[in-house]
């Protein structure tokens, strides 16, 4: 396989991934989580590096993973204390230990090779380079990495589709019929958490938010039922990925920044097509 389809490939992957667990995002206005943690997972890159020594290390994925974790955490405790909304609890929590992560590598790791802007932008170019054998065959370690998330988002939501419908549209519904509504929502904040974590190395954090929000985001303007929407989703997350892709090839210009662009795209153009944008409407649906 060439280089070409190895990224449009791992940039598919990474587009499917981001989507599942963001239509739930959508639904349960809390889009800027995204944001948050794949910001937010930088102090624990930062602190697992400084321990091992090693950014090939696993254990800077597991770093992250927890650092990810706190942030819901934080944002959690900060919400139900009931001084603070949602939004705003994001918006303390995640500048805060992003800039801590910035601090960390300026004090601590400055004269390596981790910084801020790998985090932020990733490059897809460089991913198919890093590579892993696989039954006898070299591929790219990302896309086995996402491939492994994207199992594990699809099965999730599958194996709970009935209870993170009810837990999202009606929480007093799913605690009646003993849902666990916290379970569950900590159940998909670990998703969130993963994929960010899974996707950041090769796309940056600002394309997985971008692929978590915009293809979600269109698709609620295509459907009322959410399976449906899940699909729309993901259809959408592919054609971000390889539209995305060439043109960056076309442009001469960073296929992160190009995916992200083509994201905004086609989410305009789908809000300027959707048959209808009614909220009420979709949400007695789903």
């Amino acid at each position: 396989m060439s280089a070409s389809l190895e990224i449009q490939l791992i940039a598919v992957l990474v587009a499917v991934a981001c989507a599942l667990p963001g239509v739930f995002l959508i639904l349960r206005g809390m889009a800027m989580m995204s944001d948050a943690i794949s910001h937010a997972i930088l102090p624990g890159i930062v602190i697992a590096f400084l321990i091992t020594g090693n950014l090939s290390s696993g254990w800077l994925i597991l770093g992250a993973g927890l650092s990810g974790v706190l942030t819901v955490a934080l944002v959690e405790v900060l919400r139900t204390t009931g001084l603070l909304k949602e939004d705003a609890a994001i918006g303390i929590v995640f500048p805060a230990l992003f800039s801590l992560g910035v601090v960390l590598i300026a004090v601590f790791a400055g004269d390596v090779h981790l910084d801020t802007d790998a985090v932020l932008l990733g490059e897809l170019a460089f991913a198919p380079f890093d590579r892993h054998v696989i039954l006898g065959r070299e591929v790219p370690r990302a896309a086995v990495v996402m491939a492994i998330i994207l199992v594990i988002n699809a099965a999730f939501i599958t194996l709970f589709y009935k209870e993170l419908k009810m837990s999202t549209f009606d929480v007093a519904l799913a605690s009646s019929f003993g849902f666990a509504p916290s379970v569950l929502h900590y159940g998909l904040m670990a998703l969130v958490s993963t994929t960010a974590v899974g996707a950041f190395d090769a796309v940056g954090s600002i394309l997985v938010v971008a692929l978590m929000v915009a293809p979600p985001a269109a698709a609620y303007l295509l459907t009322r039922r959410l399976s449906s929407m899940l699909v729309w989703s993901a259809l959408i997350g592919c054609l971000v990925a390889v539209g995305g892709y060439w043109m960056a090839r076309l442009l001469d210009a960073s296929i992160a920044g190009s995916m992200a662009t083509m994201a905004g795209i086609l989410f305009m153009i789908v809000l300027a097509f959707a048959p209808s944008r009614s909220s009420g409407s979709r949400r007695g649906r789903a």
